[in-house]
């Protein structure tokens, strides 16, 4: 049979796989020696554009919309939609509101409010979206997310005086104990450091994906450092020096919050549902970035 052209063009003597579908593709060799390109529902979104062909087992580039930071193998088995946008526009709108309110933005310095988006939105529905990712076997996507949802919980029941974890007089006040009224300043410090370690070690999870989803949690973790360095400012009596640290991680924050919301438009938007599709923007030592070079330097050959 004659060689099919496409757009990249087929190499010589490779068949078009006549029940392909929209998304990524391998060459693979048939039993009679030829050879057929097989294709891969990409959860419908076209911003994986294929430069090269995959391997024949079917592993795809890492890609920040399915919170998938490695290779994985194809969707197209899935009876799931993908919960990664989900979980991130979760995140994305609980971080948005405290990074503008840990940056005093219109004056407003209590963080109450976060508590019932934290409850309802960051909390639990981002803990159901991580649930669902470990449904569709997205290992990453569970921790992060499930953690993530947890970490939202577990601060809204911080903010909460009835539990008395900070005193009874409200969030961030004083303990009524009789020990050191700054003692819980320390004590947040060490849950904050402790989310900073977790971030860390998801980040280091993401050096070889994309810069969008790298971005994500490299700006969380500093958002993390600095509200941890924050609360120990103020156990030592630099409330100047913490004011300026919760507002960077306020800074720092937002742009973690706007990268989540970035991913999650990655993971949703295709040709059926927007007139156009966001770059992610692979590392060059990426599996991607990778065979794009290696496509490079065949054309230069060819040249």
């Amino acid at each position: 049979m004659a060689a099919v052209q496409t757009n990249p063009p087929l190499p010589a003597g490779v068949e078009k796989d006549t029940n392909s579908v929209a998304g990524g593709s391998f060459v693979g060799t048939n039993a009679n020696g030829s050879q057929t390109v097989h294709r891969y529902d990409y959860g419908g979104n076209p911003l994986y554009q294929t430069q090269s062909y995959q391997d024949p087992d079917g592993r795809l580039p890492a890609f920040g919309g399915e919170f998938q930071p490695g290779l994985y193998k194809p969707i197209s088995h899935r009876k799931f939609a993908n919960p990664a946008p989900l979980g991130l526009c979760a995140f994305a709108l609980t971080t948005f509101v405290l990074s503008l309110i840990n940056l005093k933005t219109r004056g407003v310095t209590e963080p109450n409010i976060v508590a019932a988006v934290a409850l309802g939105y960051g909390g639990l529905v981002q803990l159901l979206a991580g649930m669902w990712e470990m449904a569709v076997g997205n290992t990453f996507g569970a921790t992060a997310l499930s953690s993530y949802g947890g970490f939202w919980l577990s601060y809204a029941i911080i903010l909460d005086p009835h539990w008395n974890i900070v005193g009874s007089d409200g969030p961030y006040s004083a303990a009524n104990t009789g020990g050191d009224p700054l003692m819980v300043e320390s004590a947040l410090g060490f849950y904050l450091i402790g989310w900073f370690i977790f971030t860390t070690v998801m980040l280091l999870l993401t050096l070889r994906s994309t810069v969008m989803f790298f971005g994500l949690f490299f700006t969380l973790d500093l958002a993390f450092l600095c509200l941890a360095s924050a609360a120990f400012a103020n156990d030592a009596g630099a409330p100047n020096a913490a004011t300026n640290l919760n507002k960077a991680g306020g800074v720092f924050g937002l742009l973690s919050a706007f990268l989540a919301w970035y991913n999650a438009f990655a993971g949703i938007a295709d040709s059926s549902n927007s007139f156009f599709v966001i770059p992610v923007f692979h590392f060059p030592w990426s599996e991607k970035g990778y065979q794009a070079r290696k496509a490079s330097k065949a054309n230069a050959h060819q040249d």
